[in-house]
């Protein structure tokens, strides 16, 4: 990272707690507001935080690596969650995810070349009776067929 791009990260996290506060029940919120515009939180940001908010860096980490929707990891700017629930795998989950790997050439907990697309798998979507389902960013998708899936990810691509 350049030195402007951590001057203009420090400055984002400092508009950040202006916004919602500099106590540490600011920090899910400061924390959903990084990982949109940036598809990640680095290291350099969660110290940042853990500055601003007067907390440990590990709580911040503690935070991004509890909650699914957070990464301490850069993200592509399309993110496809796959449920790993029982009542999606009964639903045959397994062939959608080799259906959307090979689209791809690339596996869950991977993210494509050109940083467009990172396959994730996440738990309950909370459409067990529409198994197989998918969420890409904010969009659910229920019922899916391999068909079906490799015709989302083309739309995205």
């Amino acid at each position: 990272m350049l030195v402007y791009e951590k001057n203009e990260l420090v400055s984002e996290i400092e508009s950040l707690t202006i916004k919602h506060g500099d106590t540490r029940d600011a920090l899910i919120p400061i924390l959903q507001e990084m990982q949109a515009k940036y598809h990640g939180i680095s290291d350099f940001a969660q110290q940042e935080i853990a500055r601003r908010l007067s907390i440990h860096p590990v709580e911040v980490y503690s935070v991004i690596s509890f909650y699914s929707f957070l990464s301490a990891k850069t993200l592509g700017r399309n993110v496809v969650r796959l449920c790993k629930t029982i009542s999606c795998d009964l639903a045959g989950k397994n062939d959608i995810v080799n259906a959307i790997e090979r689209e791809l050439g690339i596996k869950f907990g991977e993210t494509t070349k050109d940083k467009r697309i990172t396959l994730e798998y996440t738990n309950c979507l909370g459409m067990c009776d529409q198994g197989p389902a998918m969420m890409v960013n904010e969009r659910v998708y229920g019922k899916l067929t391999p068909e079906k899936a490799v015709a989302i990810i083309n739309e995205i691509k």
